[in-house]
């Protein structure tokens, strides 16, 4: 049943024709602050203030929390709208079409890049979605705003569609509505323009210079200007009486013969995909109808293979008739594995001779045969394009000295240089998406033949990054070889190099040799960081992360990362974060290879670096953790400085990928005591998370590590993560055997301190076992052995969570001395995170006793404590918490409230379905 959101006017959902309640006025703000940003990140305190502006209400977030979670209720019969909390904030998933809004600047973007009748219907059809004004009834600073710029951009719109109008010959039926619309815009320059060309064409002059010079009045009494240059020109050319006013003459009929050069080649016989990238193009060429002052370019940038040339072949030709005058192409070879870069004084020789210009007459000097260029470019509508440049000398003195051409260009580099004197759209064109490189494989091979083995197309699919070039040299061997089949295909491609396989034996569609020419490309010193990124433990990396791989630092290491985006051997795909897809990594360690201690001294500071780094950020979390002692750091590291505990979680989650792939790569090459401490270092922050099955991984290979170190306390400390692991997901019999292994080991070496931390998960194990006298056994244990070793942190945490245990077997005010013990040790030690959990099991104990406004109190704090912390899990638990304070003193508003954040909390972790399902009962029982 399609959905249909509607901005352009009231506020309002339809679903299958039909309108949906979505709630009351502030709802409906938080779905459209939502729509206009659809599926992109709004952050928090972005949407509290475009609703609420500078009034919001006391309980904020509470109250955007409920409202969030009414609109899902609202939108649940459109399974294809999803609203989702993600970290940068608040995402509404929907297709961008389906709002109003949205689809007015498609159409209209489509319509300034159409032509004809095509784009009178497109621009006909945008105008159409208008219902009144914008977020009618809405009066909050944001909306205001937003409600101003799509003004401005329906009345342009509407001028746009009144100059295909009378591009049209239509100026007899616009001369009522633009005389109506000029005196609502009394000082608009286009409109006055438009006005005057109708009234010329519809043999009035008189009355179009009469409305020139009232114009002009009212621009001098009330702006101290005088009209523009473009409105004095028409103003001119009226006076003239210039033919050139008169409607266009009709086109010519199809197959008229034309001497214009068309140079273009052939348009790729299988392209898929690239439809943003396509609509830059379109933009970039409707942007040509606007005046300016110097030439427009596009640069169409990437790495070889990736398709960059099939793309501009592919709108070349699809935009062809847009360029009456022709179409010029020429092969600049700046990246070609063989062979040198074209002379440009040979490529204007060329062009020179496309357009026509007799031998005789062409200069000598290139200066001279550019200049002749431009000339003869000077008053036609044609397009360049030149394709595979080297850099910006090259392409320079093959450019059209006015701006009514068109020129495309294709690099690897992004040609940064032709910016300092021209107008350029950059567009990079990045590798396929698996359904999209899926779709050009079945294209190649046909939908049956794929069809017939699904795995094996789409690991072929995986193992070609989705790079063009490499899907066709695959499809091509495939379709030249009778008996070949995709499966024989994937097998050869994991016994052997994938660069291999995907060899074809000539330079110019041979991958390895594509990759090689941007490589050799490199100066000595961009090309060794090449080599050392390989390295890199995660998907990508960060520029501090970078500078101590490479030994250079952050601002030596960032210029050289930017060298290599520029040649488009590295994506920045997120400020200050660099990739390269898995070809790239290939070739890299191919180039790596005979030069294992340059691999390894950047493995190991790389390493080192994420290690410190987050053994620092750990101790912003938790500084009451005891402490690990690390190894000496090689040369050239320079770990991050983080200071706060906001910025602690906040790098976690940025590097939470690469430090996974850290432990498991340090353990690989035999680095195991990099291996268990980061993963120790990880604890804290992925537990926090309810990252449970990425615990149990780091911490698997972790235990490893520390196994062949023969680290009994790194064991134990794996053992006991482990234990906690499976006691979250129900497994109490794997927890029990992975504690008595760490007990076994803490009592046979001596480690008392591990041994009481060992007692303290026995009895969180005990508790969910429902064996509360074992639970308070251990937990008594633990009291006793962090009081001997004087251990203050450990001991508070040990009589939580003996006070707990009370509280599970009715020793409420027992329960309620112990956590003030607790608490005040862990006031001295301005312990937060410990604090957050006593005040949990303090509020539950009063909330036993009936002592309901004492029990919503403590709980409060300690979601106020996680909360400040980022720890999710226990920020959900204490929600339910304090629901069901809210609940027992009458409040069941609030209690809904609580319960409906809680759940949601819980839909984004990793949590055992069983605390969903509690939690979700709570909530249905309030009705």
């Amino acid at each position: 049943m399609a959905v249909e959101f509607g901005l352009l006017g009231v506020i309002e959902v339809r679903l299958g024709g039909r309108t949906v309640d979505v709630g009351h006025m502030r709802q409906r703000c938080v779905l459209a602050a939502l729509l206009v940003d659809v599926g992109r990140a709004v952050p928090v305190d972005t949407l509290v203030d475009r609703v609420w502006g500078d009034r919001p209400p006391q309980r904020t977030k509470d109250t955007l929390y409920g409202y969030v979670s009414r609109l899902r209720q609202a939108l649940r019969p459109a399974p294809e709208v999803t609203v989702a909390r993600r970290p940068g904030g608040y995402v509404l998933d929907a297709d961008p079409l389906s709002v109003d809004l949205h689809l007015f600047r498609d159409l209209v973007t489509r319509a300034r890049t159409a032509g004809g009748t095509e784009a009178v219907a497109l621009m006909r059809r945008a105008l159409g979605l208008w219902r009144g004004e914008p977020f009618a009834t809405v009066d909050v600073p944001w909306f205001d705003d937003q409600r101003q710029v799509l003004l401005r951009e329906r009345l342009a719109a509407e001028l746009d569609h009144t100059d295909l109008r009378l591009g049209a010959g239509e100026h007899g039926e616009l001369l009522s509505e633009l005389a109506v619309k000029a005196r609502e815009h009394p000082l608009d320059e286009r409109l006055a323009g438009q006005l005057m060309l109708a009234l010329y064409r519809a043999g009035r002059p008189s009355d179009a210079l009469a409305h020139y010079q009232d114009l002009r009045h009212r621009l001098a009494e009330e702006l101290g200007a005088d009209p523009g240059p473009r409105l004095l020109d028409l103003h001119r050319r009226i006076l003239a009486n210039d033919p050139a006013l008169s409607p266009p003459e009709p086109a010519p009929p199809a197959g008229a013969r034309s001497a214009a050069p068309r140079q273009l080649l052939a348009p790729p016989a299988y392209f898929v995909g690239r439809e943003a990238e396509l609509a830059v193009l379109d933009k970039a060429l409707a942007a040509q109808a606007e005046p300016r002052a110097t030439l427009p370019v596009t640069v169409v940038c990437g790495i070889g293979g990736v398709g960059k040339t099939s793309l501009a072949l592919h709108w070349a030709h699809r935009r062809q008739h847009l360029f009456p005058d022709g179409q010029l192409f020429v092969d600049l070879h700046g990246f070609t594995p063989s062979g040198e870069p074209a002379d440009p004084r040979v490529v204007v020789r060329g062009f020179l001779d496309a357009l026509g210009v007799e031998p005789g007459r062409i200069p000598a000097a290139l200066d001279a045969q550019a200049a002749l260029y431009r000339s003869l470019l000077a008053d036609r509508r044609m397009l360049v394009v030149l394709d595979n440049a080297r850099d910006s000398a090259q392409v320079l003195p093959l450019l059209p000295g006015t701006p009514g051409c068109a020129v495309l260009i294709t690099s690897r580099d992004q040609l940064t240089g032709l910016t300092a004197a021209h107008q350029v759209t950059h567009l990079t064109v990045d590798a396929f998406d698996p359904a999209t490189a899926h779709e050009l494989l079945a294209g190649r091979l046909g939908a049956e033949r794929v069809a017939a083995e699904p795995e094996a197309a789409a690991e072929l699919v995986g193992q070609c990054a989705g790079l063009p070039l490499a899907l066709s040299v695959l499809a091509g061997r495939v379709t030249t070889n009778p008996v070949a089949t995709l499966t024989a295909l994937t097998e050869e491609l994991r016994e052997s190099s994938r660069l291999d396989a995907l060899s074809t034996g000539e330079d110019a569609t041979d991958v390895r040799a594509v990759l090689a020419a941007s490589y050799r490309a490199l100066d000595a010193d961009t090309a060794r960081v090449f080599r050392q990124l390989v390295q890199a433990p995660g998907p990508d990396i960060g520029v501090p992360a970078a500078g101590s791989l490479t030994g250079l630092g952050p601002v030596r290491a960032h210029q050289a990362l930017h060298r290599l985006r520029t040649r488009h051997l590295l994506q920045e795909h997120a400020p200050g974060r660099f990739a390269g897809h898995d070809l790239l990594r290939a070739y890299a360690l191919e180039a790596a290879a005979g030069n294992e201690t340059e691999a390894r001294a950047a493995r190991l500071r790389v390493l080192d670096h994420c290690l410190r780094t987050a053994w620092s950020a750990d101790r912003l979390l938790l500084p009451h953790r005891d402490p690990i002692r690390l190894p000496p750091a090689a040369d050239g590291v320079r770990p991050e400085e983080i200071t706060t505990h906001d910025g602690a979680m906040a790098w976690f989650a940025r590097e939470q990928p690469a430090l996974i792939a850290a432990v498991h790569q340090a353990a690989r090459h035999g680095h195991d005591v990099h291996a268990w401490q980061l993963a120790w270092a990880l604890t804290t922050f992925l537990t926090r998370r309810g990252r449970w099955s990425d615990v149990a991984a780091v911490h698997a290979t972790a235990l490893r590590a520390a196994t062949r170190l023969g680290d009994a306390a790194a064991r134990g400390e794996s053992y006991r993560v482990l234990a906690l692991e499976r006691i979250e997901a129900g497994d109490h019999a794997s927890a029990r055997q992975r504690l008595d292994q760490a007990l076994s080991l803490a009592e046979s070496s001596g480690h008392t301190l591990s041994e009481a931390h060992t007692h303290l998960a026995l009895g969180w194990l005990y508790e969910h076992t429902g064996d509360r006298a074992a639970a308070l056994r251990h937990d008594e244990l633990a009291v006793g052995l962090f009081t001997r070793l004087g251990h203050q942190a450990g001991l508070a945490r040990a009589l939580n969570a003996v006070a707990w245990d009370h509280v599970q077997t009715g020793g409420h005010r027992q329960a309620v001395a112990r956590c003030e013990q607790a608490l005040a040790l862990q006031d001295e030690l301005g312990d937060l995170r410990g604090q957050s959990d006593t005040w949990d099991t303090l509020g539950y104990a009063y909330q036993q006793l009936g002592e309901h406004t004492q029990a919503l109190l403590c709980h409060e704090r300690c979601l106020e404590l996680h909360r400040a912390l980022g720890h999710r899990f226990n920020e959900a638990e204490a929600l339910v918490h304090l629901g069901e304070a809210h609940q027992a003193l009458g409040d069941r508003g609030a209690a809904r409230r609580c319960y409906e954040q809680a759940l949601d909390i819980f839909r984004d972790m990793e949590v055992n379905p069983a605390r969903v399902a509690q939690t979700r009962a709570l909530l249905d029982a309030l009705g």
